[in-house]
């Protein structure tokens, strides 16, 4: 007798919900520890939380265009340190596009307040790792200004 692999549809969407919840709260996560760190809030043992939840291939591509790696990200982004100390950042519309495996691909809108305003829409690839923040971590990212 042949197997049903047609998945449940119950599950299949129970799987999505679950993975939209993780990749929201690690989106929201993440921009908590970004916040900290340009507002000078978060003292600079976040630079290493920072760092943790991506992996070593992460690439960033900016809203500008520019193709930044981890090690240069690291260097533009630890000398920020306090440079904003009025910024907030609000996540909204997180949205997963994709699930597949070991990698999740989500968007969301990113809005940050403050003396200078500018929001960004991003698409980020996550790969699943037990050890990793909501069981998450950061792979590549690419923002557009909205």
């Amino acid at each position: 007798m042949e197997s049903d692999t047609t998945p449940d549809p119950a599950s299949s969407a129970l799987r999505l919900e679950a993975t939209l919840e993780a990749a929201r709260a690690e989106v929201e996560r993440h921009h908590e520890v970004i916040e900290r760190w340009l507002t000078g809030r978060g003292p600079r043992t976040d630079l290493d939380a920072f760092a943790s939840a991506h992996t070593p291939d992460f690439t960033f591509v900016t809203p500008d265009s520019e193709t930044l790696t981890m090690p240069h990200l690291l260097a533009v982004i630890e000398p920020a340190h306090g440079a904003a100390p009025a910024l907030t950042i609000e996540i909204r519309n997180v949205t997963v596009v994709a699930d597949a495996g070991t990698v999740v691909v989500a968007t969301y809108d990113e809005h940050h307040l403050g003396p200078d305003p500018r929001d960004r829409r991003a698409t980020v690839v996550l790969v699943r790792d037990a050890a990793a923040p909501h069981g998450l971590r950061w792979r590549h990212l690419h923002e557009t200004w909205i």
